[in-house]
């Protein structure tokens, strides 16, 4: 399965986000490299017990909720 994250937004807010909703993550768990999106729902997958497709449908509601209000203006506009 090779997943593409949607990254619009702040990795560090996002990180904030799951950090706050799973105690246990650590910045490492969290460990961001564009393109290498499967290694981090991976590591995240083993911490969690969680599918890759469940955690990925987290980080990308957490990403959608974080995206402000100009944001949302400019990627309407284009």
């Amino acid at each position: 399965m090779n997943t593409k994250l949607n990254m619009n937004g702040s990795w560090d807010v996002v990180k904030g986000e799951l950090k706050q909703k799973y105690a246990n993550l650590t910045d490492d768990d969290l460990l961001f490299v564009e393109g290498k999106e499967n290694e981090l729902l991976g590591r995240l997958e083993l911490k969690l017990g969680k599918p890759k497709e469940e955690i990925g449908q987290d980080i990308e509601m957490v990403i959608h909720s974080s995206i402000s209000m100009e944001e949302l203006e400019f990627v309407m506009v284009i």
